[in-house]
């Protein structure tokens, strides 16, 4: 079943698929209620739960550079765990906060253990699957996520409607619960060892910051993060703020979104191949550009109108989704050195933090100009990805990561890949999901 979905075979990988399904129904039972839960369960006001949990998310940006060395020193295994008992302790600890500063110091504790598991995550996930396979791997363990956000999602739903402190309170322990075991399914995961056994390789963030080439990944990457908050922050605002339209149009909006996901990522996958990654993230940012014009119509037409455009914008928007997350995760974890990897991927990883920062402000403050400021600007943003992505596709040759040999921005390959140390940057680089 799951390989003509385009999934691949899961084999001896099955604990750590089952930790990841685990992981995503705890999350999905507790982010729709994660505000509610303390407005319900303490003193403090709408706007006090918000700036804890903003003030603690920014605290803990800083923590993705930090466990990217302490990823190439250990080894991504230790630190996954590391993050997984991390927030699970932090979820307890929120049956008895009750101040603002608890609340400020285990959303903090929550955040950190986030960013230790997504920041060893691709880590792991290159470690367990080959080359040829990977934009395959973690397209179904996205699809695997977001399913189990949605199932998750059914049950926080029957404790929104219970609406009693016991109810609140048996989401908080379910999704403590499931990072526990998570934990328990993620020993099985194998070692991805440390940058002691690259004891010929050395390198150090110097080298990270000199790979211009990677940092223009990392920009196009916060341009695709930016855009990816679109569909948590502003369709949802826009369709019942501005469009007025009904609740259930909000309600199908991530609907689409799960089912699209959930049973076409393998498949767009599959269709995929033989095509230059680079092209594919060009195709999914002019995409993502197309889908925000689209709903940008919704404000110029009539009510039933609005709602078929919305709806049209937002498959729109999942197929740049589709595109887009696979080859962008898989990209940054083969164009980066092995034994420098956790530095390469925290980069990639405090850019989703930095966006999910700024994005709601951001969005509520073009917003309040008008609908047109707010689809233009995130149309300018995916453009520019998409130029971006174009230049990349125009460096045909990296050279190799190296704390000895500066990397120019991009030179012509004089001669084929697969001889020197760059040939693993050079195929991810310019390769195509076919090769890779």
């Amino acid at each position: 079943m799951l390989e003509r979905l385009g999934f691949p075979s899961v084999g001896r990988h099955r604990k750590f698929v089952t930790a990841i399904g685990v992981d995503a129904v705890g999350s999905g039972v507790f982010m729709p209620v994660s505000m509610l839960y303390f407005l319900a369960t303490t003193d403090l006001s709408l706007v006090q739960v918000g700036l804890a949990i903003s003030i603690a998310s920014a605290l803990a940006l800083p923590a993705g550079p930090l466990l990217g060395g302490v990823i190439d020193q250990l080894g991504a295994k230790r630190v996954l765990l590391a993050g997984n008992l991390l927030q699970g302790l932090g979820f307890a600890a929120y049956l008895i906060s009750e101040s603002f500063t608890s609340v400020l110091v285990w959303t903090l504790v929550v955040s950190v253990g986030r960013t230790a598991f997504w920041g060893s995550y691709g880590n792991i996930v290159t470690a367990i699957s080959s080359p040829g396979e990977r934009e395959m791997w973690f397209g179904f363990l996205g699809a695997l996520r977001n399913v189990g956000f949605a199932v998750g999602g059914l049950l926080s739903g029957l404790a929104i409607t219970i609406g009693t402190d016991a109810a609140y309170a048996g989401v908080v322990v379910l999704n403590a619960a499931s990072y526990f075991l998570a934990f328990a399914l993620l020993l099985a995961v194998p070692d991805t060892g440390s940058a002691a056994t690259h004891t010929r390789e050395p390198g150090s963030w110097a080298t990270v910051l000199r790979d211009r080439q990677y940092g223009l990944l990392v920009v196009t990457q916060f341009g695709y993060s930016f855009a990816m908050m679109a569909l948590n922050f502003a369709m949802p605002i826009y369709a019942s703020e501005t469009l007025d339209l009904a609740g259930w149009v909000i309600g199908a909006i991530f609907v689409i979104n799960t089912v699209m996901i959930g049973f076409g990522q393998g498949l767009v996958v599959k269709r995929l191949t033989g095509v230059v990654r680079a092209r594919a993230l060009v195709t999914a940012n002019l995409v993502f550009a197309a889908s925000f014009l689209v709903m940008l119509g919704a404000d110029l037409t009539a009510y039933a109108v609005a709602v078929v455009v919305v709806l049209a914008a937002t498959v729109v928007y999942t197929m740049a989704e589709l595109i887009g997350g696979p080859v962008y995760v898989a990209l940054g974890a083969e164009a980066a050195p092995d034994h420098l990897r956790g530095r390469y991927l925290s980069l990639i990883q405090l850019t989703w933090g930095v966006a999910s920062s700024i994005a709601p402000v951001t969005f509520a403050w073009l917003l309040a100009r008008g609908a047109t400021e707010l689809w233009l600007a995130l149309t300018a943003v995916s453009l520019l990805g998409a130029l971006i992505a174009v230049v990349l596709a125009g460096c045909r040759t990296p050279p190799p990561a190296s704390p000895t040999r500066p990397r120019s921005r991009c030179r012509s390959p004089d001669k084929p890949a697969g001889r020197d140390r760059s040939s693993r940057a050079v195929a991810a680089w310019h390769g195509d999901l076919r090769q890779i």
